[in-house]
């Protein structure tokens, strides 16, 4: 949907290595024009008409609503989808594994619906500038979309100030099969692109967090960061949970009756 004519001729074969990290052998980047956006992607959310789900004896029952819907449940305390797509990273294609990271990484997975769109980047590029942070507690970030590596590399070599990326701290991951994106319940299934999906994933690769925005709506870096922290003191910390907007060094509260007065009797 968003690959030029440029990207889809091209003939050259992606090296696959068992290694996400791994990188192929040339340094030299390919060079493609930035890719142009389809004129029917205006920015604003696609739409699809879909009932609303209303009380039968409501006066609102006749009203249709526009909305963009996935077609899954929330995986939420469910063993992650695993994947192995490839991806584009310091300028070159790469594999990506998420089983790789089980044992040794939180991950934060997030979907995006399109390359050089608007919302889009401002994501890409915040999660990017804060990559040290989740490395710090021990976290690495995947973004994913349709779109081919081709696309990815050339919006990668694209400067920021032209609606680019510039490099990135992270890989981009391909799935223009659209099979991560439909095992992840993300998929927008009459339009063939991703919901502004977000998944936090632990180190035994249960998915533990989940938000997801309609296309228009951005997310946060802090909010991610935040509910990452709290997930590992409370993983840390059995004992306990985390009260609202809860961050580290505040106080926690115990998950009993009685004990939870404490919480309440210092706030």
């Amino acid at each position: 949907m968003a690959c030029s004519a440029a990207a889809a001729s091209m003939a050259a074969v992606i090296p696959s290595t068992a290694n996400p990290k791994a990188y192929i052998s040339s340094k030299k980047p390919v060079s493609l024009r930035p890719l142009s956006l389809p004129s029917s992607f205006s920015g604003r959310p696609v739409v699809s008409r879909v009932p609303r789900s209303l009380p039968s004896g409501s006066s609102s029952s006749r009203r249709r609503s526009l909305v963009v819907r996935a077609s899954e449940l929330p995986l939420v305390g469910n063993v992650a989808p695993d994947f192995e797509a490839e991806a584009v990273f310091d300028q070159e294609f790469i594999k990506v594994k998420l089983s790789e990271y089980i044992g040794k990484k939180y991950v934060i997975l997030f979907f995006y619906p399109l390359d050089f769109t608007f919302v889009c980047p401002t994501e890409i590029t915040a999660f990017s500038d804060r990559y040290e942070e989740f490395q710090k507690v021990n976290t690495e970030i995947l973004g994913v979309s349709i779109d081919s590596v081709f696309s990815h590399l050339a919006w990668v070599q694209t400067d920021r100030k032209s609606g680019g990326l510039g490099d990135l701290q992270y890989p981009l991951v391909s799935d223009v099969t659209k099979s991560i994106s439909k095992s992840y319940g993300v998929l927008i299934p009459d339009q063939g692109i991703a919901l502004r999906g977000l998944f936090i994933i632990d180190k035994e690769g249960v998915i533990q967090h989940s938000t997801i925005n309609n296309l228009a709506i951005g997310r946060s870096v802090d909010e991610t960061l935040r509910t990452l922290q709290a997930l590992q003191y409370v993983q840390e910390n059995p004992d306990e949970v985390c009260p609202a907007g809860w961050k580290p060094g505040e106080k926690s509260m115990k998950p009993d009756p009685k004990l939870s007065k404490e919480y309440f009797a210092a706030i």
